[in-house]
């Protein structure tokens, strides 16, 4: 397969290419999912600091790229946001404006962000859907890093009232698989279930939950994700932002996530519940009828295959896994 070369040569410029998305997205493209035109490029923080107007100019000037996806962003769990508020937002408001502004001064044909469900409203009616991220403040335990995503929506309506930008974002539910941030402090739920239960296996203690196990999520297997990133690149013309996401019947409690993992690693320890530490929301269900609209034939990996799949991967990584 030879590379295109000329102006019909898309130049895919992915920041946050490292992590967990970057990673899945550049592993579906590796697998023959990228197309002969494309020309993708993965960079990280190593490559340069996105909160530095400088530096991101020299980064676009570098590379050149034609679109961009925008993953790099500062995040963190539960207890890391409750903590960092101001932080989360300041960061990922220089980090956004940064790539956005310059994707524009350079000419860049298309930027896909990446949202989250967390920036929703806390208080809200169920399924949310697109159209309702701005009726009012989200969960106090990560406002700062709520409203710095909830900001890119603003941002690319601007771009594209005042100047004609197709920039656009994606909003998933809960990601996991390889190359996640499985910290058991500052990582998200899955993950962090999964280096407890690998650590309890080897110690032979009990597992403990933080919380009650009630609240339920979403869960979204990150080469799944990667897949819909690709059709969003490449199809999806809306400015207005859409939600990537299993169907509301998909959703699990946290106890029915932990209960996957026991089996996936074969833990035949005890599963204790620590109600003394918080829940955080107990849901947020998303709506995909937006997606289904534009896909109804995508197949998602079933959650206890992905399970499995990314309990396989941290446990023959498990050295040089983020933790």
């Amino acid at each position: 397969m030879t590379e295109v070369t000329g102006p019909v040569a898309k130049r895919i410029l992915v920041t946050g290419g490292s992590g967990l998305v970057g990673r899945a997205i550049e592993k579906v493209v590796a697998d023959g999912e990228g197309r002969p035109d494309e020309k993708w490029i993965f960079v990280s923080s190593r490559d340069a600091d996105l909160t530095n107007a400088a530096e991101t100019k020299a980064l676009f000037e570098q590379h050149k790229p034609t679109h961009v996806i925008h993953l790099a962003a500062m995040v963190g769990g539960l207890f890391k946001n409750i903590r960092y508020n101001l932080d989360f937002w300041r960061r990922n408001v220089h980090i956004n404006d940064n790539v956005l502004h310059t994707a524009y001064e350079t000419g860049v044909q298309k930027v896909v962000s990446c949202l989250s469900t967390c920036i929703f409203p806390d208080k809200t009616t169920y399924p949310i859907d697109e159209s309702m991220i701005h009726n009012g403040p989200p969960h106090s335990s990560n406002f700062g890093y709520s409203y710095a995503k909830r900001m890119i929506d603003i941002q690319n309506r601007g771009y594209f009232e005042q100047h004609g930008c197709r920039f656009t974002a994606v909003i998933p539910t809960n990601v996991f698989g390889p190359h996640d941030n499985f910290d058991i402090e500052d990582g998200h739920v899955l993950p962090g279930l999964i280096h407890k239960v690998y650590l309890a296996k080897q110690t032979g203690s009990a597992l403990t939950v933080w919380g009650t196990g009630k609240p339920r999520r979403q869960f979204i297997y990150s080469l799944d994700l990667a897949r819909l990133f690709l059709w969003v690149l490449r199809e999806y013309d809306e400015v207005e932002p859409i939600i990537l996401s299993v169907g509301e019947e998909d959703e699990v409690s946290i106890r029915e996530a932990a209960e996957a993992i026991v089996e996936a690693m074969d833990f035949r320890g005890e599963l204790v519940f620590d109600t003394t530490k918080a829940d955080g929301q107990f849901k947020k269900t998303a709506s995909n009828a937006k997606l289904r609209r534009y896909l109804p034939g995508f197949q998602f990996t079933p959650f206890r295959q992905a399970v499995k799949e990314t309990c396989a991967w941290f446990s023959a990584n498990y050295a040089n896994a983020r933790k």
